[in-house]
Parts: structure tokens; C-alpha cells; sequence
């Protein structure tokens, strides 16, 4: 898969720096806070499985139906005089660390500012603090969105997230090498990423036993495309304020903690690495958070390019 990279630039650049600097102190603030104090690390090993992704049977009575056919809890308790009243969830947040793999192998954070080249492997490490449901969609050069998560392929095609219990996109425990990373082909162009984090299940997108059987029917139309008022939805959604904050910990290798929570499926807790990234909404009305990544793929020339061009204005301060 090509991809490409320049990460909220224009935004960043507006804001001032003691705003900026507050404003990312009160958003780590708010996401860490929300893990617990002390997470369980024992366990028994899943052995390189991954956990379930498909979403738990609902614990409650009534509910919605979404698109599929499945009941999905609602988020309400039963008011006193008879109605529902609904719970104060506070705001939807998103953690996202982008690693690259090393000449070792290893698993390194990874600026997404990065100029990646043809062979570069990269995957995300994501992170919520609500439990929810996360898709990812691709465009290229401007074209039409395609689904990449959730895959057929991976997890039964499920999609959900529990809150602080992190997950790779790819997946270093997938069975084949070509299901781990995401790899920079030779062709270069400009790619986005827009992962959409929901508290509901999005309307006539396909899941599961449902996208499984699509995409089995209907090879030629998978990856799995939006329909037009689906991703108007979601570019609405990019429209939204979001409250940023970047961590200051690129170039150090995925820790023990962070791949044992993969693979058991366990929470991090507040002594454990934050997300490279986090992202919140602004507000707690808000049901979906989107965040776009832009990741820069470059030809072997023009990297080299702009490395010199960087260089020599480096040595030549004005």
C-alpha cells in the first residue's frame, strides 16, 4: 500500500505557542487520566492470537438495530420518572503512534512528518478512551475512499474497541508478513488516512459476518467503498474542532508493556508510553471523532532532494 505525510502543519502554525502548549498539557491530561492507575498485566498468553474485535452481545434491554441487524446497547439509564436519560461520556478520544520498522527489525516511533520511501513498513498503534468503533479509509490523489479497517481478513472483521486497551493497524500478530505493515510501494502520490472513531456503529457500512460475505461475493468492489451520503457523514466529521496533542518520544523502539497489551488484549495504564499523537473532541455532544493523517511518500530522488535542500538551509541560518 503507497502512502503520503504532512500532519495538521497549516493548524499548528496558527496557533499560538503558550495557547498551544496549555492546550495539549489539559488534552494528555484528559486522555491519561482516563486510564487506570494500576492495569492488570497478568493473564494467561493468547499465544499471537489476537482478541475478539466483534462487537460484545448486548448487556442491556432495548437498545438500537443498526444497519446489520445486530442489537448495540444504548447508552442511557433509566430516569426516575420514566424516561431515558443519558449518561454524561464525556469526550471521545483517540491515540495514535506511528512506528516504522528498523533495519532490525524493531518497531520504532516514527514521526509521521517523516518523507517515507519505497520498502519503508510502517503501523499504527491506536488507543481510545471510550469503547467504540473504529474504521480507516484511504484516498489517493484525491480519489474515491476505500475501507482498509475493518478487513476481512483480519479479525473476523470486527471493529470494536475497548477503552485504553491498545491495537495494531496492521498487526504484528497476523499470520502473514503481508498482513503486518503497511509497505511503500514504488509508486508515489498523495495518499490520506481518515480514521473514524464512533461510540455507535456507522450506518450502511458493512461489518463482520456482513463485509465477510460481501467481499466474498463481490471481490472486484472490495475494498469495501462508502456511498456518497456515508462519506459526506464523514468529511462533515472532518470538519469538526479537535483539540491536538504530540508527544515528544519519536525514535524510541514499541516497549514490553505496549506489545504485551496487544497481544493479551489488557489495558495500558498511566506509568505506561502515552500515544505519539492524541487527539480529542471539543466537545462532549460530540458521537465521532475524525482524524486525518497525510503521510509523505517520496521517490528515492526527490527525498534526497529535499534532505539536501533541508541541510543546506540548516547550515545557513538567516
Amino acid at each position: 500500500m503507497k502512502m503520503k505525510a504532512v500532519f495538521f502543519a497549516c493548524l499548528l502554525a496558527l496557533v499560538p505557542v503558550s495557547t498551544f502548549a496549555q492546550q495539549e498539557e489539559d488534552v494528555r491530561g484528559a486522555f491519561m487520566t482516563t486510564r487506570p492507575k494500576a492495569a492488570p498485566k497478568s493473564g494467561k498468553s493468547t499465544s499471537g492470537a489476537r482478541p475478539s474485535r466483534r462487537r460484545p452481545k448486548p448487556a442491556v434491554t432495548g437498545g438500537t438495530t443498526d444497519t446489520a441487524g445486530s442489537k448495540v446497547g444504548s447508552s442511557t439509564t433509566a430516569d426516575p420518572k420514566g424516561g431515558p436519560t443519558k449518561l454524561n461520556t464525556g469526550r471521545i478520544g483517540l491515540g495514535l503512534t506511528l512506528f516504522m520498522r528498523d533495519s532490525n527489525g524493531l518497531a520504532v516511533r516514527t514521526d509521521p512528518n517523516h518523507h517515507f520511501r519505497k520498502g519503508d513498513h510502517v503501523r499504527f498503534l491506536v488507543e481510545t478512551n471510550v469503547d467504540g468503533f473504529l474504521y480507516v479509509f484511504n484516498t489517493t490523489d484525491g480519489g474515491k475512499p476505500i475501507m482498509i479497517y475493518p478487513d476481512p481478513e483480519v479479525d473476523e472483521a470486527g471493529n470494536y474497541f475497548q477503552s485504553h486497551v491498545p491495537f495494531e493497524i496492521p498487526s504484528s500478530l497476523a499470520a502473514e508478513e503481508r498482513l503486518k505493515w503497511f509497505t511503500f510501494d514504488d509508486h508515489t502520490g498523495a495518499e490520506k488516512l481518515y480514521f473514524v472513531f464512533s461510540r455507535e456503529p456507522l450506518g450502511g457500512v458493512p461489518v463482520e459476518d456482513d463485509l465477510i460475505t460481501f467481499c466474498r461475493e463481490n471481490e472486484n468492489k472490495c475494498p469495501w467503498k462508502p456511498a456518497d451520503d456515508t462519506w459526506a457523514t464523514i468529511q462533515k466529521g472532518v470538519d469538526e474542532p479537535v483539540k491536538i496533542a504530540k508527544a515528544e518520544n519519536m525514535g524510541n523502539a514499541q516497549t514490553a508493556p505496549e506489545r504485551q497489551a496487544v497481544a493479551r488484549g489488557i489495558g495500558l495504564n498511566r506509568d505506561d508510553p502515552e500515544p505519539s499523537l492524541i487527539m480529542l473532541t471539543a466537545s462532549t455532544s460530540r458521537n465521532m471523532l475524525v482524524a486525518v493523517v497525510d503521510l509523505i511518500h517520496r521517490s528515492m530522488t526527490e527525498a534526497n532532494d529535499v534532505d539536501e535542500e533541508v541541510g543546506n538551509q540548516e547550515g545557513n541560518p538567516r
